[in-house]
């Protein structure tokens, strides 16, 4: 491990701490003030500088997340609100957004983007034909039951971990667990997120997945430069030729901005990653992302520029930006069968000064 410009093996730091908490590790908390009151934490430190959240109360998403000080997790004005406040099928499905914050926000697990009316005739129950979704679905508002975290020594390397489990059920309904784990090493600059989606029932269910990952201040700031290996364009929402404002090199915050959607194919590299990354050259500081195609073969980008909602969105997703309903109707909608699973791998590390990131910038060109 590297520690504080020294490498350091378990021995060496167990000379110096009595205990691993001094270079870093995973505590768990319960916040508890305001709208945030009662959500269980989970407080991971590496000891290079990053540090984050983990909202076991939300989907096991990451809510605050910073490196040396300098956040880049996006802090919305809802805060972390507690999933007892959601209201799931409020303001036409749009309720999602009271709840909009962190670095992570997961959707599905049966449904992602905007909301509708699909068929139901999956779930055999004659009293309810259809289903009606919200915004990104439910998940990202479930609590997850918390099986494990702590601090695991292989060798010479200490590996920080946490690992939950989400059901998303009903009864004539879907039935999908998700099993989330994360891991980030002690000295390193890396976050794993590895989630594994499962129908442990009997009948084929549907099933949508998206990661809303959003970078906001100061990592996001005049100047901030957006990297990505994009092929092609395949779709952009109507505010980007009303407004044109350029979505590679960002603005400062912009009064009135309406969000700016894109759907970018994306190149990978012969082992079939691919990824995306916000750069700030003026702090020296970028935030990159990586994911499989194969599992994530769509991918958005996410545009909110409007003073006091500053941030940008890094999207990867199983379906293309027309949703549920046009999912079905071309074929492309994912259907779990009885114990079947999927599984996604996704990491997000920290860049520092310019060899970083030009580096970064090449991998990503």
């Amino acid at each position: 491990m590297n520690l504080y410009g020294k490498e350091t093996g378990r021995r060496e730091l167990a000379a110096r701490a009595g205990d691993v908490a001094a270079a870093g590790g995973v505590r768990l908390v319960t916040l508890g003030d305001g709208l945030e009151r009662g959500i269980r934490t989970l407080e991971f430190r590496t000891g290079s500088g990053l540090a984050f959240d983990v909202l076991v109360d939300r989907c096991m998403d990451i809510g605050a997340a910073e490196h040396a000080g300098r956040a880049f997790g996006w802090r919305s004005r809802t805060g972390f609100r507690h999933p007892g406040l959601h209201e799931n099928a409020d303001e036409d499905g749009l309720s999602w957004l009271r709840s909009f914050s962190g670095l992570t926000v997961t959707g599905g697990l049966d449904h992602t983007l905007f909301g509708g009316e699909v068929d139901s005739a999956s779930y055999r129950y004659p009293p309810r034909p259809t289903v009606r979704h919200g915004l990104h679905g439910r998940v990202g508002n479930i609590p997850a039951r918390l099986t494990g975290y702590g601090e695991r020594w292989d060798g010479d390397r200490c590996v920080l971990w946490a690992e939950g489990e989400v059901r998303q059920a009903a009864v004539f309904a879907e039935n999908l667990r998700l099993t989330r784990r994360i891991e980030a090493d002690l000295g390193g600059d890396e976050i794993r997120l590895v989630d594994t989606v499962t129908n442990p029932g009997f009948d084929p269910v549907p099933h949508m997945f998206l990661y809303h990952i959003n970078l906001g201040w100061p990592l996001l700031d005049q100047g901030s430069r957006f990297l990505a290996p994009v092929r092609e364009t395949v779709w952009r929402s109507d505010s980007v030729a009303e407004q044109g404002v350029d979505n590679r090199v960002l603005p400062a915050p912009l009064p009135g901005f309406v969000e700016q959607v894109y759907e970018h194919e994306l190149a990978s590299d012969e082992e079939g990653v691919t990824g995306a990354a916000l750069v700030n050259d003026r702090l020296g500081l970028a935030v990159s992302v990586e994911w499989r195609a194969a599992e994530f073969p769509c991918f958005f980008q996410w545009l909110n520029l409007r003073a006091g909602d500053y941030a940008v969105g890094v999207e990867p997703s199983t379906h293309h930006v027309a949703g549920d309903a046009a999912a079905r109707d071309d074929g492309s909608m994912i259907w779990l069968g009885p114990g079947e699973s999927r599984t996604y791998r996704t990491s997000f590390r920290v860049h520092q000064g310019a060899e970083q990131i030009a580096a970064l910038q090449a991998r990503l060109s």
